[in-house]
């Protein structure tokens, strides 16, 4: 697959003056639910209203998703109100049933992407299709596997293709539900920067008031879309409530993103230098969290220290941590002077968390 001006086609089509929105309830719930949340969305700047008719949950138990009777609801939906609509496939059947109904856009979930065979068996019940068809990044970070899940369907002779980012799964903790992993994406647009790229802010964060700041990064990002979780009563959601915004709330965060109308010079600067930003970002983040970790360590060795009645400071050790360090800081082009300045403050912090555990 080669990139092409063309993949672009059928979101210029769309002849629109802002970002695409994609909107609407993780779950359809009821038909009134779906009809009242699609009735708020209607004028406003989403084009195409989504929720979840099946939805795989990680583990068994939880709601799992209205079924088929809920396309007959998004039929409904778009007769009243005009928007497009969008669901979630996971297998041929599903393709089957969103095709009978004239569903406009399918979108392939993160655990989905993740296995090739899934993929193919969808891309086959799509062959030549004219429906829009995205993908989302596999739930690992993998930038091979989420390509392959797009090339998949361009072999099946796919023409509207589009991705959604919607952030990685990790067993560590962090302030989002799926870390965005950023340079990932940023390397997908790199390779092939006329493929629709759409950011899942709802899904990156887990949190509503994480929404905005989200949107605007992918917005400075260059991404050409946000798929965005929409719910009249959130907080009563069957699914996901943490991450729903209401329809109020959503037009609000489309009046507050911030769209630049530079010049063309101006806005290429702008858009590589917010790329490079968001990038550092995201590494400032890890090396944070990288630290914390690492104190974390150190608060079990002043434990280990306290029981065994040693001293807290091994010069021995420190020094051959020091010198280890700048012969693999000069390989990666950092200076001695940063090294010795980085890690002196890296062992003080230490020592003192190490102290405060002996001396408790």
């Amino acid at each position: 697959m080669e990139n092409s001006k063309d993949m672009r086609t059928w979101l210029d089509d769309f002849k629109l003056s802002h970002p695409l929105v994609i909107a609407g309830p993780c779950s359809a719930e009821t038909e009134d639910q779906v009809l009242k949340i699609a009735h708020e969305l209607k004028d406003s700047d989403v084009s195409i209203f989504r929720a979840g008719i099946w939805k795989p949950r990680t583990r068994p138990g939880g709601f799992e998703g209205v079924g088929a009777i809920g396309l007959k609801w998004l039929q409904k939906a778009k007769a009243e109100t005009g928007l497009l609509m969008g669901v979630e496939v996971a297998n041929a059947t599903h393709v089957k049933l969103a095709l009978e109904h004239d569903i406009d856009v399918l979108w392939i979930g993160a655990r989905t992407t993740v296995n090739p065979f899934a993929v193919q068996e969808i891309a086959d019940a799509l062959q030549n299709t004219d429906k829009i068809v995205l993908v989302k990044n596999p739930v690992n970070p993998d930038l091979s596997l989420w390509i392959g899940g797009v090339e998949r369907l361009y072999n099946a002779g796919i023409k509207k293709l589009g991705v959604i980012h919607r952030g990685f799964s990790t067993y560590e903790k962090t302030k989002y539900r799926n870390i965005p992993e950023w340079q990932i994406a940023i390397e997908l647009q790199n390779r092939f920067p006329d493929l629709p790229l759409i950011c899942d802010p709802s899904h990156i964060t887990g949190k509503r008031d994480m929404i905005l700041e989200v949107s605007q990064q992918a917005l400075d990002l260059n991404y050409d879309g946000l798929m965005i979780e929409t719910h009249t009563d959130p907080d009563h959601a069957w699914s996901d409530a943490a991450q729903q915004v209401t329809p109020k709330a959503l037009k609000q965060i489309f009046e507050d993103l911030r769209i630049r109308k530079e010049s063309v010079d101006e806005a290429d600067y702008n858009q590589k230098l917010s790329r490079l930003r968001i990038e550092i970002d995201d590494y400032d983040t890890k090396l944070v969290e990288i630290l914390g970790r690492r104190m974390k360590i150190s608060n079990k060795i002043g434990a280990l220290k306290k029981e065994k009645n040693v001293a807290v400071l091994q010069n021995k050790r420190w020094n051959e941590i020091l010198g280890k360090m700048i012969l693999e800081g000069e390989e990666k082009g950092l200076s001695e002077e940063f090294i010795l300045k980085l890690f002196k403050a890296i062992h003080q912090e230490s020592i003192a968390h190490q102290e405060k555990v002996i001396n408790n």
